[in-house]
């Protein structure tokens, strides 16, 4: 019996580990429009300490072990032919790539800002981006982070350990941040900020100005809707969470009204047994939990239960957020739990359990060490 074939569109950290666990099993071809696996998570260190970043989230595609049987295009995604079962594409010299499938996992995520963006880039252009980004805030004497997401406390927290002489302030909507963490991971993270000197301003929601893309750390004065004056400093990081699914190159009847990929509690989209989505893109609950808590691990089994006619299991998410806030940091890392408890890893077992064993092997299926870009 020939082996399937199982197109992955989107080779971000959920559509990644989908093929990483669906290679052993079927033909994958996976399209990018980057050259590796460059990683949405952990905003903060990215900022403030890119090579320790890039050696954990900005890693070629050739690094990874499971990845060796698995065919990776570089290409902008234009269209999907349900009929005819094929994916529509683009590449840098602008050829047309047609990739049929017998299964598709539609994972492109979202973009935010601008360390989520669906252009084609190559690794030198991202390294730029990368290091231009963490300069400019470096150079800057006051920064102000807006937002009250993980993404915008884990900034200011890693921008304050970092330069611990920069004047930095958190500005955000509600009464607290972490609105979808439980109030106790707050209450703890409040403690570092506090040790940290960072200025909390609650109750502020920012007015977007027209010219507004999301996509530059900007210095103009920051502007309230709740009435505050306005707030100045040097470098203005913009986290608000104005999320974009990256659907724009898929039929509007596989969309909700908000551009998601409407999805089962199997992962697949009705209508089309073939297909199934996984992670920010697809809409299986308010948090689109799926981009955590195991849902690529689901998707391949899924999958490989759809191709052999096997009955499917269901995606039950998690009511709260959790997981990692601000990420490794000099005294180790700490994962927040969804009660709001947290254990934190010593130095020496990130270094030497969690990154080599449980992140490396265990999640990746192995990652080939000091093979850079190019």
């Amino acid at each position: 019996m020939s082996r399937k074939r199982v197109v992955v569109a989107g080779l971000g950290d959920v559509g990644l580990l989908t093929a990483i666990r669906l290679a052993p099993h079927a033909d994958v071809v996976g399209i990018s429009v980057k050259p590796g696996l460059l990683s949405g998570q952990e905003l903060g260190v990215r900022l403030a300490r890119p090579d320790d970043w890039a050696r954990d989230y900005w890693i070629p595609f050739d690094r990874f072990r499971r990845l060796d049987g698995v065919r990776t295009v570089q290409a902008e995604l234009t269209g999907l032919d349900l009929d005819g079962r094929a994916v529509l594409a683009r590449d840098r010299d602008g050829t047309t790539i047609t990739e049929p499938y017998d299964a598709l996992v539609i994972s492109t995520g979202v973009s935010n800002g601008f360390w989520r963006r669906t252009t084609l880039q190559s690794a030198a252009e991202v390294g730029a981006r990368l290091y231009a980004d963490h300069e400019q805030l470096g150079v800057a004497k006051s920064v102000i982070v807006v937002g009250g997401g993980a993404a915008a406390v884990s900034s200011a927290v890693n921008l304050a350990t970092t330069w611990p002489d920069k004047q930095v302030d958190l500005y955000f909507p509600g009464e607290r941040p972490l609105g979808e963490y439980h109030p106790r991971i707050w209450e703890r993270v409040r403690a570092r900020t506090a040790q940290l000197g960072i200025g909390l301003h609650p109750g502020h929601r920012a007015l977007i100005p027209d010219s507004f893309t999301g996509e530059e750390i900007t210095s103009d004065p920051v502007r309230w809707s709740t009435g505050q004056g306005p707030a100045v400093a040097e470098a203005v990081l913009w986290a608000i969470g104005r999320v974009r699914p990256n659907t724009g190159w898929l039929p509007p009847d596989l969309l909700d009204e908000h551009g998601y990929v409407r999805v089962t509690p199997e992962l697949w989209v009705p209508g089309h047994r073939e297909v199934f989505a996984v992670g920010d893109v697809a809409a299986t609950d308010p948090l689109r939990s799926s981009a955590r808590n195991r849902g690529d691990a689901l998707a391949a089994r899924n999958i490989r239960a759809a191709l052999a006619g096997r009955p499917l299991r269901s995606f039950r998410p998690p009511t709260r957020r959790w997981g990692s806030l601000v990420g490794i940091q000099p005294d180790g890392l700490e994962v927040f739990f969804p009660n709001g408890h947290a254990f934190r890893f010593p130095p020496w077992a990130v270094e030497r359990v969690v990154m080599p064993w449980v992140v490396r092997w265990g999640m990746y299926r192995g990652v080939r060490e000091n093979r850079p870009f190019g």
